[in-house]
């Protein structure tokens, strides 16, 4: 299904590495049958789509964010695409007929304003959720501590919208995936035959001013990710196997060794990423990313060593 992709624009989002993460999957992942994929940090779903997409052994599915606004949004892209397609043609043409920034601008915050009541119901939440992260600066999903949407107006030129064919080949593929809204831990115990997990956190900042995790009045500090390697344990032991994407803090300073210290009793590499939240472009560029995984041989892996022999 080649028009399934993010419906979304989000901030990490792993569209640029899919082609990397896919080579570090298990090596006869195409090969385990009736196969469970689990992603508890589903975000813009890059991968989950292209794993759907290319993997027809997986048989079930199961996605969480914390973000509720983001999780409702996966669930009327499923339940009610043609009703959400609709409604984004009609604040599309509102949008429009606005023929200058000034109005525009002035929209935007009407409808951030609307957004933020949290008295909505779950499709027109969803076309304001479509509606912001097309319009606000670099496309982020920012909130502040009381979870109100504080992203500012992005002055794009003629923003789209709506994507009808990526809508429809997504609403196909998540009709048998399961859509959870809560913390990273419940998805536990949707583990079901052979299980794969796919994990994409919240990273850890790489300086004290380059964090950007609010995606949840949540913080994800330490802790949490400490918490949440205590998980990767869990289910590396009961059976699961799982990769797990992070920031590189090693190679932004080499005494950090935060993440190779936590994840030592498993498989580390790092691959490049762009990054471009910056709003200084001068310091946007390719960045090392860690993967972490619980099994020992990749795709990747296994090609390099066939071919040594």
């Amino acid at each position: 299904m080649p028009n399934a992709k993010p419906f979304i624009k989000w901030v990490g989002g792993k569209g640029q590495l899919i082609n990397q993460l896919d080579s570090l999957l298990p090596h006869d992942f195409q090969k385990w049958d009736d196969v469970t994929y689990i992603e508890p940090f589903v975000g813009g779903g890059a991968m989950l789509f292209h794993l759907l997409s290319h993997y027809p052994n997986i048989k079930r599915a199961v996605i969480n964010d914390i973000n509720k606004d983001l999780t409702t949004c996966y669930e009327i892209v499923r339940d009610k695409p043609q009703e959400l397609i609709s409604a984004l043609k009609d604040i599309q043409s509102e949008y429009d007929s606005l023929l200058k920034d000034t109005f525009r601008q002035e929209f935007y915050y009407r409808m951030r304003d609307r957004f933020n009541t949290k008295a909505l119901d779950a499709l027109e939440n969803t076309v304001l959720f479509f509606f912001l992260n097309r319009t606000c600066f670099n496309g982020l999903y920012r909130v502040n501590k009381k979870g109100g949407f504080n992203v500012p107006f992005g002055k794009y030129e003629s923003p789209s919208f709506c994507n009808e064919e990526v809508i429809y080949a997504d609403s196909k593929l998540l009709q048998n995936v399961e859509i959870l809204n809560g913390d990273f831990e419940e998805t536990f115990h949707k583990i079901n035959g052979k299980t794969l997990f796919y994990f994409d956190p919240p990273y850890r900042p790489l300086s004290n001013t380059s964090s950007f995790n609010s995606y949840s009045k949540e913080d994800f500090n330490d802790s949490a990710q400490i918490r949440l390697k205590e998980f990767c344990d869990r289910i590396h032991e009961a059976g699961a196997h799982f990769m797990l994407s992070n920031s590189d803090v090693r190679g932004k300073d080499i005494h950090d060794t935060f993440f190779d210290d936590l994840y030592s009793a498993y498989s580390i590499e790092r691959v490049w990423a762009s990054r471009c939240v910056n709003s200084n472009v001068s310091k946007r560029g390719k960045l090392t990313e860690i993967l972490v995984r619980s099994y020992q041989t990749s795709k990747q892996l296994y090609t390099e060593l066939s071919l040594n022999y």
